[in-house]
């Protein structure tokens, strides 16, 4: 489909003649006899002498006619090129049915714990979350999946979206303590709710992966828990680690530090929710993440038409360019030789 993306520019096709019509006209020349200026030519052939100036003076106007219409034509295909013309082509794009994931992921400082051991060595809780948060989002063929990462204060690491690749990256990016050393329970789960509540009902979930208790943030984890049942959200909560002393890098030396999980807490969260609370240490807890996540309603296919423009306005652009170069090569107008020419044809 043809259209132009500033038809309103097309005001500009009368503005020559406009300023033409407003412009002060000069005064004319007077006549040479009007200063008493009576003198008199004399010539063998005045008359065939008068019918070639007479012969060359219309060709003249001709040219200047032809002159005139190419700047009028220059003029009308600036206009249209700046009125920006396009074929808008028609592309459907369809999302199949999914869930709204968000995973709400706990940075603080105890996540740099030592107490889960992989192929006989230490690693961080962080890398163990990393690598199981990887898994399930290249499982989630579908799903649209936002992170939102959260210690002292919580922000959005991503938004919903179904580029799993783009996700993959930022994941690999989380650092333990990179949004500050405490553990605010309450402004993760709000801020996953506000970012869930603007999709459909029946497929929004929250996954919140945490290691430790409420520690920081404005909002009460329960208040927020209320707020997410009030949309429908449900939450799945994961608790991560060890109770008790476990191994952590402290000033360089490696320490038993004693730390906690509020699973009384995050049961409650996800109770409140219709959600589930599991245990990281159980091996088994994403599969069973995963059998309740697809009990839930999926997100019905959508279809949407968009018309992707393609610019035209080099063509026009193109035809004035060429006008300005005729022009350039020929400022007096047609060439007198080939005015000539006609004239004794």
């Amino acid at each position: 489909m043809f259209s132009f993306d500033w038809p309103w520019a097309a005001v500009l096709l009368p503005l020559p003649l406009l300023i033409r019509w407003l412009w002060p006209r000069p005064h004319g020349a007077t006549d040479a006899y009007a200063h008493g200026d009576n003198s008199t030519l004399l010539h063998p052939a005045l008359g065939r002498l008068a019918s070639t100036f007479v012969a060359a003076r219309s060709l003249t106007h001709a040219g200047s006619r032809l002159q005139l219409g190419v700047l009028a034509l220059l003029w009308v295909l600036l206009v249209i090129a700046l009125m920006q013309p396009q074929w808008l082509e028609p592309y459907t794009e369809i999302r199949t049915e999914g869930y709204d994931l968000m995973l709400a992921v706990d940075t603080s400082r105890s996540m740099e714990a030592l107490d889960f051991t992989v192929q006989g060595r230490q690693v961080t809780r962080m890398a163990v979350i990393k690598g199981v948060l990887a898994r399930f989002i290249k499982a989630r063929d579908g799903d649209r999946i936002g992170i939102v990462v959260f210690g002292s204060q919580a922000f959005v690491l991503s938004p919903m979206t179904l580029d799993m690749q783009a996700l993959q990256s930022l994941l690999d990016g989380v650092v333990s303590r990179m949004a500050g050393d405490g553990t605010a329970i309450g402004d993760a789960i709000g801020l996953g709710v506000k970012k869930l509540r603007e999709r459909p009902e029946g497929s929004r979930v929250l996954i919140l992966v945490t290691d430790g208790e409420n520690t920081e943030g404005s909002l009460p984890p329960m208040l927020a828990a209320k707020l997410a049942a009030h949309e429908e959200i449900r939450i799945y909560t994961i608790g991560v680690g060890s109770k008790g002393l476990v191994p952590f890098y402290e000033d360089g030396r490696l320490k038993q530090v004693e730390m906690e999980i509020d699973e009384d807490l995050l049961t409650n969260v996800a109770e409140v929710t219709g959600g589930a609370y599991f245990r990281a240490t159980d091996t088994g807890a994403l599969e069973k993440i995963y059998r309740q996540i697809d009990t839930l309603e999926k997100t019905q296919a959508e279809s949407r038409t968009v018309m992707i423009p393609r610019p035209l306005y080099r063509w026009p652009l193109g035809l004035a360019l060429l006008l300005v170069f005729l022009l350039g090569m020929f400022p007096d107008g047609i060439p007198r030789a080939w005015l000539t020419r006609h004239a004794d044809g």
